[in-house]
């Protein structure tokens, strides 16, 4: 017996083949633009196999299978027969094991967005009926832009001292690290290229600790280096690491470093003043090539970015997934789940934190900034700066709150302040 929303649906498809946008509702859009956003909702939130709408708990709990395919626990238990052992997706034919199934997080998360209740999906999501996404917050300014070809060559990394606003950049020239000023002026450069102790070969990304070394992960030699502000080394990390890329500073100058081939998380504890390594800790393993790196500094949450899969940019996805300070997971959000707010392929490249908690991510396909929000209200998407990017690869922010991009597009750091 087909449900009443699969019935109302059936209503609503026949209403638009037969009047193909003659009717209007008063000053608002199409008749038929309404039943086709209608008809989208319907198959967003309701199971494909009993159209019933899926619910955070109990048996339409939204399940994901693992060819990508979304049911309800219910029917994902009536598939996989008595013993509850092996199902066949009714979709693909793909088959799998009842225990290969897993929540479907963004679902789960619209569904609490749009509560009880049951509101629709644009309202929820802060877009207009006919579907766009809601206006970015006004208030951000381009203040100040930096480097240029020849100054700076394929930048890959940006961090900000948090005492002294200098901001530290590598990139791809002559001398790997490059050193600026609060106003913009350069500062130091140093990092050579070469097969010294001290050198770098090819830097992936740089942080600066809260006692003043900037420290940069080298892919050249799958080293972790430091130096003081003046580009004397004073460490070289090799823990056997297989490819570390991202990494940020906590308020008490441990590095929280990701390893892109090993799939984890390490925090490393130094004492950098004299040279000495304490600790290198794995604290989170099982995850999909991971890369930026951001450190809360009110609440130390760390978030990550994950790229799901390495066949280039056109067949890859990210997710960026944010752990307490205790590394329990709180909240993520993949590509997938951002597309169900804006519609747009998005695949973020750098993450940080904002003075309110807050997770920001540059998105190289739409050349943006965009507010993710706090962990626990995901999903939510605010475009800070959606014009003037080229490739935004990097992210920061400075001790006056200033917003700082990376864009490696032009070879360039561009510092955004409120108005």
């Amino acid at each position: 017996q087909p449900s009443p929303r699969f019935t109302r649906g059936i209503i609503l498809t026949e209403k638009r083949r037969a009047a193909p946008g003659a009717e209007r509702a008063a000053g608002g859009p199409p008749l038929t633009e309404m039943a086709a956003e209608d008809e989208a909702e319907l198959s967003l939130l309701e199971c494909r196999v009993c159209f019933e709408r899926y619910d955070p708990v109990g048996q339409r709990r939204p399940r994901n299978l693992p060819c990508g395919h979304v049911l309800c626990r219910g029917c994902v238990a009536a598939l996989s027969g008595p013993e509850r052992r092996r199902l066949e997706c009714p979709f693909c034919r793909r088959a799998c094991g009842s225990a290969e199934t897993s929540d479907c997080l963004p679902l789960l998360q619209l569904l609490e967005v749009l509560g009880p209740a049951g509101g629709s999906v644009p309202a929820a999501l802060g877009r207009s009926s006919g579907g766009a996404a809601a206006p970015p917050p006004a208030g951000l300014r381009l203040q100040l832009s930096l480097g240029g070809w020849g100054s700076l060559v394929n930048p890959t990394g940006l961090a900000a001292c948090r005492r002294s606003g200098r901001l530290a950049v590598a990139h791809d020239g002559k001398k790997r690290i490059h050193v600026f000023g609060p106003s913009g002026s350069c500062l130091q450069r140093f990092g050579e290229r070469g097969d010294a102790g001290n050198d770098i070969k090819y830097p992936l990304d740089v942080t600066v600790t809260s006692d003043g070394h900037v420290v940069v992960t080298d892919g050249g030699d799958r080293a972790v280096k430091a130096f003081d502000f003046e580009g004397r080394g004073v460490l070289a990390v090799r823990e056997g690491f297989c490819l570390p890329w991202g990494l940020d500073a906590t308020p008490e100058s441990e590095v929280i470093l990701a390893d892109s081939e090993a799939g984890a998380l390490y925090r490393l504890m130094a004492d950098f003043k004299k040279g000495k390594l304490k600790k290198c800790q794995m604290i989170q393993s099982q995850l999909i090539s991971p890369r930026g790196v951001a450190v809360s500094q009110t609440s130390g949450a760390i978030a990550v970015i994950e790229h799901l899969k390495a066949r280039g940019l056109n067949n890859s996805s990210t997710r960026v997934k944010v752990f307490s300070a205790e590394m329990d997971l709180v909240g993520q959000m993949d590509s997938f789940g951002l597309n169900l707010i804006f519609p747009s392929r998005i695949y973020t490249t750098a993450v940080a934190f904002d003075k309110e908690g807050r997770v920001i991510v540059t998105d190289v396909c739409s050349q943006a900034v965009i507010c993710l929000g706090k962990p626990e209200e995901f999903p939510i998407f605010k475009p800070l700066i959606s014009h003037g990017l080229s490739y935004p690869l990097g992210l920061t922010y400075m001790p006056n709150n200033s917003l700082v991009v990376l864009d490696s597009g032009d070879h360039s750091v561009k510092i955004y302040s409120s108005t």
